[in-house]
């Protein structure tokens, strides 16, 4: 089984743990509702001039990717509202009532909410040692997120932020369905969509975006820890599934908790080391699991990037390179054979 996926969920977790702190650090002068919009537009704007970019620099060598499909329209719509619109606000205002190091931790129930939604609603195979997993990343989320000279919140910061979490929880298993798409179109849409939406609610409201320093920090943290953070998610979603993917995205709120002694001078935790033994203890049992059973193809017509060396493809093709990936229609033959397997976009059965 590869581990591609790894590089792709670690990748991701590290570009969004930069966000927590310095999107708290910029509440300081942005409304949290346009602080919302301004970071999955910036993710827009991002990846669209990135896009371009690769296109022109690169005329005929970008790599193939398949379109969203009309039948992909209720997954994406989903994610926009749980992940980029409902999420979004919700951590915003929640960051404006608790500390950088509290939100760390409800940021770590991510992955929990995560693994839980793929078991529970979609059937996701879940062995003990991916719940062993989970166990040691938010244990570590509590330990690097504890403050031992103690300090009195209100409940209303850490349930706004465990709300946030929640929704994007549900966003990642709606991704998921979708995650063999083009990464760059799926992060972009969700960009312009949820962005947008979020901007009207503001100025509906009379909240009026100003040109300065801080508008322009926000578009540039929403392309790096929202646009590009999700690009490499999704790669990993389509690899490992949402359970996997979520377990080790609880690297996150380890980058976060770091970071924010240094931007919010705040108070440095001491317990670091210990919670991060306990990362790179879930870290291993997720990439060490072995998965593998006799299983069923069912007979289906789809278009996704692959190879010829995966062992699920093996149909002809005329003048292309079948080593290379490639994108098309084509067609897979019902098959049952025995391999180790990961709930990627070719093993989604029932176990």
């Amino acid at each position: 089984m590869t581990k591609r996926p790894l590089i792709h969920v670690l990748v991701a977790a590290v570009l969004f743990g930069l966000s927590l702190p310095f999107a708290k650090l910029l509440l300081r002068d942005i409304h949290p509702l346009l602080l919302s919009a301004v970071l999955y537009l910036g993710a827009f704007a991002g990846l669209t001039l990135y896009a371009w970019a690769r296109k022109a620099l690169n005329p005929g060598r970008a790599k193939p990717a398949i379109p969203l499909e009309s039948r992909d329209r209720r997954w994406l719509a989903g994610a926009i509202l749980a992940g980029g619109v409902l999420g979004p606000i919700l951590l915003m205002y929640g960051l404006t009532r608790t500390s950088g190091f509290s939100a760390s931790l409800l940021l770590n129930l991510e992955g929990l909410f995560t693994a839980l939604i793929a078991v529970v609603l979609f059937k996701e195979p879940a062995a003990p040692r991916l719940w062993t997993a989970l166990g040691f990343m938010t244990a570590a989320g509590v330990i690097l997120s504890w403050n031992p000279e103690g300090r009195t919140l209100s409940l209303s910061g850490p349930i706004l932020v465990l709300a946030a979490m929640f929704c994007w929880a549900l966003d990642n298993n709606l991704t998921r369905h979708i995650s063999d798409k083009d990464p760059v179109l799926i992060a972009g849409i969700k960009g312009l969509c949820a962005g947008s939406i979020t901007l009207i609610i503001a100025l509906v409201l009379g909240i009026k975006p100003g040109l300065n320093v801080h508008l322009a920090s926000g578009l540039l943290l929403g392309f790096v820890s929202y646009g590009l953070s999700l690009v490499f998610f999704i790669k990993a979603l389509e690899g490992w599934g949402a359970a996997r993917t979520g377990a080790f995205f609880g690297l996150a709120p380890f980058i976060a908790a770091g970071l924010s002694p240094v931007v919010l001078k705040e108070t440095a935790n001491v317990l670091m080391l210990p919670a991060l033994v306990l990362m790179a203890a879930g870290a291993w049992l997720v990439v060490r699991e072995k998965h593998g059973h006799r299983h069923s193809h069912e007979k289906t017509v789809h278009a996704h990037v692959h190879t010829h060396r995966d062992g699920h493809h093996d149909h002809p093709h005329p003048a292309v390179d079948e080593a290379a990936p490639h994108a098309h229609e084509h067609e897979h033959e019902e098959s049952e054979h025995v391999h180790g397997h990961w709930p990627d976009s070719h093993h989604r059965h029932s176990h």
